[in-house]
């Protein structure tokens, strides 16, 4: 594991997804709004490996933390407008 800081675009790539910066916002508009009670690691799009990787980095307070932070809250935000 690479320590220290990360981009956004770099959560991506570790979690195997498409890193761009169209290719991110495409992810975050098709899958958001997530419903408040729905932890992130627990969404129907992960696969197991993906989930794993959300809850661990989480629950260890590791330095993707932020990373998958900021990811649960783009998630959870209503679309715009």
């Amino acid at each position: 594991m690479t320590e220290g800081f990360h981009h956004f675009s770099d959560l991506f790539d570790q979690l195997g997804l498409a890193s761009d910066s169209a290719s991110i916002v495409a992810f975050i508009t098709r899958h958001r709004p997530l419903p408040a009670d729905l932890a992130l690691a627990d969404a129907p799009f992960w696969n197991a490996a993906q989930a794993d990787f959300l809850r661990q980095q989480l629950a260890a307070d590791a330095d993707w933390a932020e990373k998958v932070d900021a990811l649960n809250l783009a998630l959870h935000q209503p679309p715009a407008g």
